[in-house]
């Protein structure tokens, strides 16, 4: 068995060179696997602008039905990430094995639901004749490869509690080198291998998905980051697994709250015709690509604040959530200012046809760019959240931002206005400024630092940490 690669503790040294220790690999890591979307977007708008068209509708469904089994390797990795900073490691092994269970037993009830009611969500998504059959197709096979999908997010997850973010990043980069090869050869063929269409981008993702979950889990309880589960940790834990839910539940409702937003936006900018679907994916894939940092920078934070508050140090968790916010604002509204200077290139990079869509994707580009600065400070304050095990606030916030902002204001800019589908650029860009203004609101109230995620130790527990540590000092010096 290898020996264990344990990162150390982030309780202790600089917080801004432990945020960008954590966050560089997370920001790479995070890069890569968006890169999956931009090589399927860019080899697909090889086909058609109806091939983009297909894929866009696919994207808010794929999003929507990931978010909602997504909460159980967030709840994951901010358990693993308190009791790594309380050092517990047989605590670290139960959670790392039951998050797993949890999740694929969640993702093979949605990939066969969904498989069955493909065709009948892409009409219901407003798919127009000529495209349904690709987008079909798409979702089929992405639907297939969920069990992979869910599998590598709780490796992701659980790697980052543990503060271990090089490994994802180097698997990722592995199958996402792999995906650049096989995206233009299974959608064009070559030789013996056929031509598929749109349905060879998610065949190619889907495949390296799953060697991307097999590498991640063999090197993960192998032993090589100190974690050993046991087979009784795989054992159903009914008290664990309502735990994990009523933590995770929070965290299911607000990325599915975002999701399920998506959808409903990109109904209303299905009414405006394939044209503008168009656009508007490009402008998706573009606007996720540059909020990479900022979900760096989240997840970071996430982690040093768990890790913290686990030992106890909530002042250091609290000066972690300022320096993280700070620099997350100037990074996302940086990358804001480039998309409003070149937008109309990078949406050219996309559409290499030109015409209408570089056009709408370009003004996309610019109303949204604008206020990214205000999407990096909610990030990261969400992050602190979810370190916190206040996911209840991450979820209300979502809410807000979502529901109360954003659809509605999309819906009158969009239907009763002269602005038509530029209402809805206009309605996410003030939704993120509003969004930002409540979020730093919720902040001041401090609720979050009073949270109690996991139980306190018991006298005779840190007696026995404590003679268990001098016995390893000991047998150190013998040695």
């Amino acid at each position: 068995m290898p020996p264990a690669r344990t990162a150390a503790a982030l309780t202790e040294g600089s917080i801004v060179r432990a945020l960008v220790t954590l966050s560089v690999p997370v920001v790479l890591a995070n890069l890569l696997q968006t890169a999956y979307q931009i090589t399927d977007t860019f080899w697909v708008g090889r086909l058609s602008p109806d091939a983009v068209a297909a894929v866009t509708l696919c994207f808010p469904i794929n999003f929507l039905l990931i978010a909602v089994g997504g909460g159980l390797p967030i709840a994951g990795s901010v358990l693993i990430a308190q009791y790594k900073g309380r050092g517990d490691e047989p605590a670290m092994n139960h959670v790392a094995a039951q998050t797993l269970l949890m999740v694929l037993i969640v993702s093979l009830v949605l990939a066969v639901g969904g498989y069955a009611l493909a065709e009948s969500i892409m009409r219901f998504m407003g798919a127009e004749p000529h495209i349904l059959s690709d987008a079909v197709r798409f979702l089929r096979v992405s639907f297939f490869g969920f069990p992979f999908v869910f599998g590598f997010f709780v490796f992701q997850s659980l790697m980052r509690g543990l503060g271990v973010v090089q490994m994802p990043m180097y698997v990722v980069l592995m199958t996402v080198l792999l995906n650049l090869v096989l995206d233009p050869l299974l959608i064009f063929g070559w030789g013996p291998v056929p031509p598929l269409g749109v349905a060879g981008a998610a065949v190619a993702t889907v495949f390296t998905q799953a060697l991307a979950t097999l590498v991640g889990f063999t090197s993960m309880f192998g032993g090589w980051f100190g974690l050993r589960p046991r087979l009784a940790d795989f054992r159903p834990d009914a008290p664990f697994m309502w735990r994990a839910f009523r933590l995770g539940g929070p965290a299911s409702v607000e990325q599915s709250t975002r999701a399920l937003s998506l959808s409903v936006l990109t109904l209303l900018v299905a009414t405006f015709g394939s044209t503008v679907v168009a656009a508007f994916g490009v402008g998706l894939r573009v606007t996720t690509f540059v909020l990479i940092p900022a979900m760096g920078f989240s997840m970071a934070t996430s982690t040093l604040v768990s890790q913290n508050i686990g030992a106890g140090k909530i002042d250091r968790a609290e000066r972690t959530n300022k320096i993280a916010t700070l620099l997350s604002f100037l990074a996302l509204q940086a990358f804001g200012l480039l998309m409003v200077l070149f937008a109309r290139p990078v949406a050219t990079l996309f559409l290499p046809d030109g015409g209408e869509p570089v056009a709408i994707a370009a003004t996309y580009l610019r109303i949204v760019g604008s206020t990214f600065g205000c999407i990096g400070l909610q990030q990261v304050i969400t992050g602190t959240f979810r370190g916190a095990g206040d996911t209840t606030a991450a979820m209300l916030q979502a809410i807000l931002s979502q529901w109360v902002f954003r659809f509605p204001l999309a819906y009158v800019l969009a239907f009763h206005t002269s602005l038509a589908a530029a209402g809805i650029w206009w309605a996410i860009a003030i939704s993120n400024v509003l969004s930002a203004v409540v979020t730093l609101v919720w902040l001041s109230g401090g609720k979050w630092k009073t949270k109690q995620l996991i139980e306190a130790r018991k006298p005779d527990e840190r007696l026995q940490e404590q003679v268990a540590e001098d016995a390893r000092m000991e047998e150190g010096i013998a040695s």
